[in-house]
């Protein structure tokens, strides 16, 4: 009924279904407009994650700014007339650009220890190193010994100092639960916008002084400016290099320009319909996803070859058939099987969306859609072209038989036992391998050595105490009593309405040993806390103790603008809690970051007797490590979903529970050789390498699907296990052989990206797709010889 209906209106119709073709072709087109890419930290968090919830909340109550930093390192010594006078010069030029909130220098650091005066009046007359009359070499040494600065605006070898940069809020975002998603979406495009151009205003200002020494730009905007920039070149440099590599496939493969541009015609149609659909659906591509287009383009390749393959072998064997004939018959023959390969990929992508990160989840929607959209364009474009083309033109020369598939038809049934032996060694090889997986990762190690988030990320961590943040907030109980002094007894009662009787004994020695036990950790770099401001008054005191009398009614005293900057991003006396916070030495090789995270955990409660309501771990880290745990679990999970799913769809194919055994064998090998091969290596899971096996047990199983497909239409044609063997090998083999490639190399494309987890994924899946091609056309036919599903 169907094959009726689909030869009467799409096959006999030719000139009505390619233009209702290119009418849909130009109505998503029109829709690519809105193609939007992403590349903002949201796209590398977990949906819904409290964490994320719990640090929105911390950086709105201690009042975390957005910034950039940048790295200075002159050539002269850094308190030279020469060097102030640049980095004075930098400051208020940078100053001078209308987004920049604030710029906070070496030279606006308050010193306090420059004069003998009172201590009150140091405080409310403080000089910096900008000031005329102040002794550089004893300010900075100040600066360079002080508990707060040092590792933060300084390195301890005093030659690289920071420069933050802090931005203007953006007003239009504080009443954004008013805006409708659409209006929400318009204003994250034009922050996108304006922000790009704010790196780039002051990435000129770097340019205009980079005679004065090295200077290195990091900070999250800066991050997401880049990444955005690399998103863009992927797409760019993966569709055209996957296109230019297909066109020459093509020719190497039929050597006739019309099976040039009938398969181009369908990636053409495919991957603009899609962006159209992106479009309109409002998804937004980013790093995950950017290989989109490469991987759609290199699908809806491989059926377009197996279809036009399939289309000439029957055109040789039929020669009396004409066009409409043959088209009907090799449709007929291909439907099935190009179907339940498209089913079994889609499987592969949609078992994505058990992820919970939002990229992750689009992704594979995006495929599974995108995979649709290429099945309906070739079963339908495709032999709408071919319609239009005269017989003459359509033929091919007498083709020879492939060199490499008779080879592989050969070793199938003489060398059974050394293929059975090799398959058992790689198994032992993959478990060995894959019993070493972690999913460790620092986000430093995602970008190229050459790149200027590497440069900036690398000297921040070594030099300037860490790159990724992490937060520990002390929560104090509501009442407490001093053990210093009865008479204020009441001190922490929060009905108390004076400020200065929030400070006991107990609450800073709480803070102190919190501190010193984070700064022992060696993967810890530079930690903040309100300890450090005690150890700077203390200093100031002539190094004796301040009591904690002293120290409020000094807190009560200290200028707002010292007091807004130093001391309330790590106290909250109205919440009754501390902030302490550090930043982890990211580049460390040998660094765990859910061990250290489980470790923290357990010293707070176990050596430092805090009990499990008193403190909480909050920050990137925390998020980052909860991303990894998130995709190593849900993958583990997913990866034995799509196991059960392919076989599942075997099962209901071939209607045959050995052979469906037989037929998913070499893909699941192919897919934990991999992986193993990546523990072996000590190259840690990410967002994308770890997604890896998934897609290449869909995408490789396609192979398996028309190799048994055939075989077992040939079969019953000679009942001969040998012959059918190699008239496999030389018919849908050679179709298996010029996909595989195609896809191999398509893959290998994605070594161009300046993204490190996708050169892996490129890298991987590629090699992936290798060892499953040679499995199908080796041990796929060993195994069915052994076998003989379809009895003796």
């Amino acid at each position: 009924m169907f094959g009726q209906f689909y030869q009467n209106i799409i096959l006999k119709r030719p000139k009505f279904i390619f233009s209702f073709l290119l009418i849909i072709l130009l109505s998503f087109g029109y829709h690519s407009k809105d193609f939007r890419l992403d590349a903002s930290s949201e796209t590398l968090l977990i949906e819904g994650d409290p964490d994320l919830e719990y640090l929105q909340e911390i950086s709105n109550r201690y009042g975390a700014k957005e910034f950039l930093i940048l790295t200075y390192t002159p050539n002269e010594g850094m308190v030279s007339d020469n060097s102030i006078n640049n980095l004075l010069s930098l400051k208020y030029k940078i100053q001078s650009l209308e987004w920049v909130h604030s710029v906070i220098t070496l030279l606006d650091i308050p010193l306090l220890n420059s004069s003998d005066a009172p201590l009150q009046e140091r405080l409310e007359n403080f000089k910096t190193l900008k000031d005329e009359s102040i002794d550089r070499e004893r300010g900075f040494n100040e600066i360079i010994s002080s508990p707060v600065f040092r590792n933060f605006v300084i390195s301890e070898d005093g030659k690289t100092s920071g420069i933050i940069v802090n931005i203007k809020k953006n007003k239009e975002l504080e009443n954004i639960e008013d805006k409708s998603k659409e209006e929400i979406e318009n204003l994250k495009d034009l922050i996108k916008k304006k922000n790009h151009q704010n790196i780039l205003e002051i990435r000129d200002i770097i340019k205009s002084y980079e005679d004065i020494g090295k200077i290195h730009l990091g900070g999250i905007p800066m991050i997401a400016d880049d990444m955005m920039t690399f998103i863009k070149s992927d797409i760019i440099v993966f569709g055209l290099g996957v296109f230019l590599f297909i066109i020459a496939t093509l020719w190497f493969v039929f050597r006739k320009l019309i099976w040039i541009i009938v398969p181009i015609s369908s990636c053409f149609f495919s991957v603009i319909i899609m962006m159209g659909i992106l479009g309109l659906l409002g998804w937004k591509v980013t790093v995950i996803s950017s290989n989109f287009i490469a991987l759609m383009l290199i699908l809806t390749m491989a059926m377009n070859i197996h279809m036009s393959t399939r289309f000439l072998q029957l055109k040789k064997n039929y020669p009396s058939k004409n066009i409409l004939e043959l088209i009907a018959l090799t449709t007929h023959k291909m439907f099935w099987p190009i179907l339940y390969t498209v089913l079994t990929t889609i499987i592969a992508f949609l078992s994505l969306i058990f992820s919970e990160i939002k990229p992750i989840i689009d992704f594979g929607w995006m495929m599974t859609f995108g995979l649709m959209t290429s099945f309906l364009v070739t079963f339908t474009l495709l032999p709408t072209l071919i319609n239009f083309v005269s017989n003459e033109k359509i033929s091919l020369k007498e083709q020879e038989d492939s060199f490499i598939t008779s080879y592989f038809a050969k070793i199938s049934l003489n060398n059974d036992k050394i293929i059975f032996f090799i398959t058992f060694i790689l198994i032992i090889f993959s478990f060995i391998g894959i019993s070493r997986l972690e999913v460790e990762n620092s986000f430093i190690n995602y970008f190229s050595k050459k790149t200027e988030i590497y440069k900036g990320m690398k000297l921040i961590d070594e030099k300037l105490g860490g790159t990724t943040p992490l937060e520990i907030i002390l929560k104090f109980p509501k009442k407490e009593k001093s053990n210093e002094d009865d008479e204020f007894e009441d001190w922490g009662d929060e009905d108390n309405n004076s400020e200065k009787y929030w400070f006991t004994k107990d609450k800073i020695d709480k803070i102190s040993a919190v501190h010193n036990y984070l700064d022992s950790l060696p993967q810890v770099g530079k930690v903040l806390s309100f300890s450090s401001i005690i150890d700077v008054a203390t200093l100031l005191n002539n190094n004796k103790p301040l009591g904690t009398l002293e120290m409020g009614v000094l807190y009560s005293k200290i200028p707002n603008s010292i007091k807004t900057e130093i001391i309330d991003p790590y106290i909250s006396i109205k919440d009754n809690e501390a902030r302490i916070n550090l930043r982890i030495i990211d580049s460390q090789k040998d660094l765990r970051r859910n061990d250290l995270i489980k470790k923290i955990n357990f010293d707070l409660k176990n050596k430092l007797d805090l009990k499990e309501d008193e403190f909480k771990l909050a920050g990137v880290l925390i998020l980052f490590n909860n991303l990894l745990q998130s995709l190593f679990k849900s993958q583990i999970l997913t990866l034995g979903l799509v196991m059960i799913g392919i076989f599942a769809m075997f099962v209901i194919l071939f209607k045959n529970i050995k052979l469906s055994l037989i037929g998913v064998v070499p893909n699941f090998i192919a897919a934990f050789f991999i992986l193993g091969t990546i523990g072996l290596l000590g190259i840690p899971l990410d967002m994308m390498t770890i997604t890896i096996a998934a897609i290449t047990i869909g995408i490789a199983v396609d192979n398996s699907i028309h190799y048994i497909y055939r075989f077992k239409e040939e079969f019953y044609n000679s009942k001969d296990y040998h012959k059918t063997v190699f008239l496999c090998h030389s018919t849908v083999g050679k179709a298996i052989l010029n996909t595989s490639i195609t896809i191999i190399f398509g893959f290998s494309i994605l070594v161009l990206s300046k993204f490190i987890p996708t050169i892996y994924f490129g890298i991987f899946t590629g090699l992936a797709m290798l060892l499953a091609m040679i499995s199908v056309l080796t041990l796929l036919p060993s195994l069915i010889l052994l076998i003989k599903p379809f009895g003796k």
